[in-house]
């Protein structure tokens, strides 16, 4: 729950004015305030810990991350801490205001920075890094959100500490829970270890190497393929031009195996400086002497333990998270008003992270974890056989989520339609097409929405239909093309028609399945989703509307419709042809419509 409305006219703590929301993470939401008691009136941060997060270790660690930033606070690239203190039972940060802009606004995908400028931009960070590192902390987030340009001098400032970890100060027992079932980080910027709940100093180091790799790039992370043995990145073929001391250097830092990174920012700045012989900063001359930093020491607690121990009370907030692979494939045909006459497909593997939801009878749902992001929702203008109702295109700014891996099967269905009723009945064999792994279908908007509060009060979780902005961010997994695949759409790829005029761009006719197919059966995209094309039109929360005028640019549900009736599906179907399957295609049914077409998947925000 945010700030209540009526707070914006009130000053908290007789001092902070608030004027506006600035962002929000899984335990706590920041917003801009005004110091009214400070002669100049400065602006600052505000973090609030959502009041729904009450559990004592959550408010342990909240708290625990004010004692660090007062200590971190001494450097002047990490804002200070102001005050920290509780309202009516509800916990408050207050932190110096950095004005300017994050780093993703200077890593733009397709725009990756010269070789000097990403030396540069890492010794920079890094040198920040050592002082985090020094005082035994691990920040465990460290991404282009989490660094500001401050608009004044141009410095990196390293920011939003909330997922830090001191290594030396928690008690034995939490300190096992935390690193045995607590998730933060980011996907595509986090390794293996810190997904796990294992975090060490070095998973800062594969962090920040990521973000080198990426400015290098002009890629995501998450995007760039790795080897299926070793988990490591495959990304020097994406640069025209990289020496061969740097690449070995951001190799080291992105290692799968945290053994074989640098150990810490020391280490990792060290190599760094090395490259073009750069002299040492004198902050890191004081951290290189002998007296000053002793890793083995520090990383003592991170031996692994086989610990038993009981997390019903932590479910609604902490979830083990398991890491799974899988295919993706690329179509290299284009798309455009003069049709291509070839079609090369070429595959990778990529891996995600997700958390198993037990329904009852060896029946289970995989949420795949969606990191958030901004994407242009929507097709552009010269989109071929595109609709007016994808206009205008516009950016979104998604937060993070989970959604199922695959349509909702008709085993997973019969599971839930078991449970008891909170607002209808449900048939729990409705399917036209029976397979307990195909999707269900003949499902209507409320027969999916009673879906989703049934799974609610099962699992403790607020389990619902995704925004149709999640589902277009979810869906395009990073691309900007026609679909997830490329700019085409063949047989091999997604189950669509098979009739006359159905193939689209350099793709052929659909399949003759001419009823759905198992989930699954077909190449996942880059998050890890399946038969985000074709197979079943999926339900969205949404109402339809003609066109993009006026919505919503948070991700959030639209619903300032008067016809009540009428909601959005997604995705395409087996009978539909291969332009209605497109990642921006939308259209509508009533809320009461059922036919072999319509089926859904869930998401859930953590």
């Amino acid at each position: 729950m945010a700030l209540e409305y009526g707070f914006y006219k009130k000053t908290l703590d007789g001092r902070y004015k608030i004027l506006k929301k600035l962002g929000e993470g899984s335990f706590g939401e920041t917003y801009l305030a005004r110091d009214e008691k400070r002669p100049s009136k400065p602006l600052c941060v505000v973090k609030q810990l959502k009041p729904k997060h009450n559990h004592p270790k959550v408010l342990e660690l909240f708290e625990q991350e004010a004692v660090i930033l007062e200590k971190l606070g001494e450097h002047p690239q990490i804002p200070r801490l102001l005050a920290h203190f509780a309202v009516h039972n509800q916990l408050y940060i207050i932190q110096d205001y950095v004005e300017g802009h994050t780093l993703r606004t200077e890593l733009g995908r397709g725009k990756p920075l010269t070789e000097s400028n990403v030396i540069k931009l890492l010794q920079e960070i890094l040198e920040v890094l050592v002082f985090v590192h020094q005082n035994n902390v691990i920040h465990r987030d460290i991404k282009p959100e989490n660094v500001m340009r401050c608009k004044q001098d141009g410095k990196l400032f390293l920011i939003d500490f909330g997922s830090v970890k001191e290594l030396s100060t928690l008690s034995m027992d939490f300190e096992r829970i935390i690193r045995t079932t607590v998730f933060i980080g980011t996907l595509g910027y986090m390794p293996f270890e810190q997904a796990r709940g294992k975090p060490r100093l070095c998973s800062d180091i594969y962090a920040l190497g990521t973000i080198g790799i990426e400015a290098l790039t002009g890629i995501s992370p998450y995007l760039l393929p790795e080897d299926s043995s070793t988990g490591q990145l495959f990304w020097r073929d994406r640069v025209q031009h990289v020496s061969d001391r740097l690449a070995d250097v951001l190799d080291t830092m992105v290692c799968n195996d945290c053994n074989l990174r640098y150990p810490s920012a020391v280490e990792a700045l060290q190599a760094l400086t090395a490259i073009k012989v750069l002299s040492p900063s004198p902050l890191l001359q004081s951290f290189l002497s002998p007296r000053s930093f002793n890793f083995n020491s520090m990383v003592s607690s991170q031996s692994d333990l086989d610990v038993e121990f009981d997390r019903s009370e932590l479910e609604t907030a902490i979830l083990p998270l398991k890491k799974f692979e899988f295919a993706i494939a690329t179509v290299s045909g284009k798309s455009s008003f003069a049709s291509t006459l070839t079609c090369d497909i070429t595959h990778s593997r990529g891996s995600g992270l997700c958390f198993i939801e037990e329904l009852g009878n060896g029946i289970t749902l995989e949420m795949v974890s969606i990191p958030g992001g901004q994407f242009l929702m929507g097709s552009p203008d010269n989109e071929r056989e595109r609709f007016d109702s994808e206009s205008p295109q516009h950016p979104v700014t998604v937060p993070s989520l989970f959604m199922s891996k695959f349509p909702v099967t008709q085993a997973q269905w019969q599971a839930v339609a078991m449970l008891p009723s909170i607002n209808r009945d449900l048939e729990p064999e409705p399917a036209n097409f029976r397979g307990a792994n195909r999707p269900v279908e003949q499902i209507t908007w409320d027969d999916a929405v009673e879906f989703c509060a049934r799974l609610c009060q099962k699992t403790m979780r607020n389990y619902g239909l995704p925004s149709e902005a999640e589902w277009e961010y979810a869906c395009r997994a990073g691309t900007t093309t026609s679909f997830h695949f490329g700019e085409t759409l063949t047989p091999s790829l997604a189950n669509y028609s098979h009739s006359n005029n159905s193939s689209y761009g350099a793709g052929s006719q659909g399949s003759n399945y001419g009823q759905t197919s198992p989930v699954g059966s077909f190449p996942a995209n880059a998050f890890g989703l399946y038969d985000m094309h074709g197979n079943v039109w999926e339900w969205c929360a949404d109402r339809w509307h003609e066109n993009y005028e006026g919505a919503p640019l948070d991700g959030t549900v639209w619903l300032d419709s008067d016809d009540d009736r009428s909601r959005l599906v997604r995705g395409g179907s087996w009978k539909s042809s291969a332009k209605l399957c497109r990642s921006a295609y939308r259209s509508w049914n009533p809320r009461d419509g059922r036919g072999n077409l319509l089926g859904f998947r869930v998401a859930v925000s953590l």
